[in-house]
């Protein structure tokens, strides 16, 4: 009983929170509002390998359609079943055409690293997982490769029954500069907090409110109020 209170109360002040940031004036917090449409399905290969794939439709208030991101991922556990840890290794790449209110613009490819840690620290029914990703961009017609950083931490909380409240933080890190990629260091972070709600056993509903942060070095940081609406299926 005491649980399940707990849980109702962590519940209630998560949507507080999103509804009060989701609410706050546009002109005060954020340059833009978007919405993203995700899809993401992963399979369990056998003998410790996985592939997933992933899309991401993104639409906003000053860009109207303005991305379709199409990953895939290839990924092998380090060690049985990941370890302590969780541990996996993935290769993937990613096709990035880009819009401007539904009119190409550029071609982007990725090439991506990542080591992901499912279960990188355990609190009580609180789970905590991260992963370190590494990507290689270009674009065609533009010289140079930009290499990016990108770590994340996300924190599962179980809540009512099946229902788990998610919170993230990811931050993106350029490492070198080129012709499209001009800044150096921090570039932008996200912070999101929400609700996963299974679906089936092997399907999910995860809806966030997501804030992401832009530096701009000598000028105004801009702040992104996103939607996110996300299935993933497991196989």
């Amino acid at each position: 009983m005491q649980r399940n209170k707990f849980s109702l109360m962590a519940l209630g002040g998560a949507v507080a929170v999103a509804v009060a940031a989701v609410m706050t004036p546009c002109a005060a917090l954020a340059s833009d509002a978007q919405h993203w449409q995700i899809v993401t399905a992963t399979a369990n290969l056998g003998d410790g390998w996985r592939a997933s794939a992933e899309n991401i439709t993104r639409t906003s208030q000053a860009r109207g359609f303005y991305e379709l991101e199409q990953n895939v991922m290839l990924g092998h556990d380090l060690g049985p079943n990941g370890g302590p840890l969780g541990l996996v290794f993935y290769l993937g790449y990613t096709h990035d055409p880009q819009y401007a209110h539904g009119d190409f613009t550029i071609m982007e490819h990725r090439f991506r690293q990542q080591l992901s840690a499912d279960r990188l620290l355990t609190l009580g029914s609180l789970r905590i997982s991260g992963r370190m990703r590494l990507e290689q961009r270009w674009r065609e017609g533009v010289t140079g490769t930009a290499w990016r950083l990108r770590p994340q931490i996300k924190a599962t909380l179980p809540v009512v029954g099946r229902l788990a409240l998610v919170a993230s933080h990811e931050s993106f890190f350029d490492l070198n500069r080129s012709s499209f990629q001009r800044m150096g260091g921090e570039e932008r972070m996200r912070n999101s907090i929400g609700l996963n709600i299974p679906l089936s056993r092997r399907i999910a509903f995860e809806t966030t409110y997501m804030n992401q942060h832009g530096f701009v070095p000598g000028g105004k940081d801009s702040n992104d109020n996103i939607a996110t609406f996300e299935i993933k299926a497991n196989f």
